[in-house]
């Protein structure tokens, strides 16, 4: 059933036809990105990475100064980079229990090769399954994105609205299910170059998973603790009110 804010719709195709408008929703998703990627590699890195901490400050601040969507995606691929080869400090894998199904060197995808990558591709379909239905029950069409280019069957402004949290809840479980020793190779199997989680893998994932989304942090806006699961509406709704002029611009949600 289609929601009845058709203003809020109408909003949203109008900011999404304005090309400025746009980049600037844009800027502050990727920044909010590139600084919670930053964050979660400071708190759970083995060693002292501070070149690649230094890099992706240097790029979160100049993703809030772009003139050109081009050159922010140029600028999310470049942080990505930087975050994705400091992965593997963040896993502790290297035993004899753990090794070396577990190992990571480098992001993997359609299909993941390997069951770090697997874990990352599981949980962002989580994820993005999560923000879409949040995003239809506040009044968004989620098909139709500022960041991410509208095409067939892709949720455009879920894929935009769950950058910030990638890193927050899907990385996030990813680091605990490993590192706490709640999944093992047993619970991947390998289909030609891809890599799958079992029925018992999925299970243990989306369990995992939803103890993530269901943690208290306080918001860094308004103070109070609540969980994953609601920030996800309250971004939502920060962005409804942004595209309506209620705010001047959309706060990305950011932990320290």
């Amino acid at each position: 059933m289609t929601h009845k804010n058709v203003e809020l719709r109408i909003r949203q195709f109008q900011t999404a036809g304005d090309a400025q408008r746009s980049l600037e929703v844009a800027r502050r998703i990727v920044e909010g990105k590139i600084r919670n990627c930053r964050t979660l590699l400071r708190r759970n890195h083995a060693g002292d990475p501070i070149t690649a901490l230094d890099e992706m400050a240097r790029l979160a601040k100049l993703s809030s100064g772009v003139s050109e969507v081009s050159s922010l995606l140029g600028i999310e691929g470049a942080a990505a980079n930087v975050y994705f080869s400091h992965f593997a400090g963040m896993l502790k894998c290297l035993d004899e229990t753990h090794a070396p199904e577990f190992i990571f060197s480098t992001r993997n995808r359609r299909p993941p090769t390997d069951p770090v990558n697997s874990l990352l591709s599981f949980l962002y379909a989580l994820l993005v399954k999560d923000v879409t239905v949040t995003l239809l029950s506040v009044g968004f069409d989620p098909y139709f994105g500022f960041y991410h280019k509208p095409k067939y069957g892709r949720p455009a402004l879920a894929l935009d609205l769950m950058e910030e949290f990638r890193p927050l809840v899907a990385d996030s479980t990813v680091i605990s299910l490993i590192n706490n020793r709640e999944i093992s190779p047993k619970d991947f199997i390998r289909r030609g170059p891809a890599v799958a989680l079992t029925p018992d893998g999925r299970k243990k994932v989306l369990q995992a998973y939803e103890r993530r989304m269901d943690a208290l942090v306080t918001h860094p806006v308004f103070g109070y603790s609540i969980s994953y699961r609601r920030i996800l509406e309250v971004q939502i709704r920060l962005l409804a009110r942004h595209i309506s002029g209620e705010i001047p611009v959309y706060e990305p949600f950011c932990t320290r």
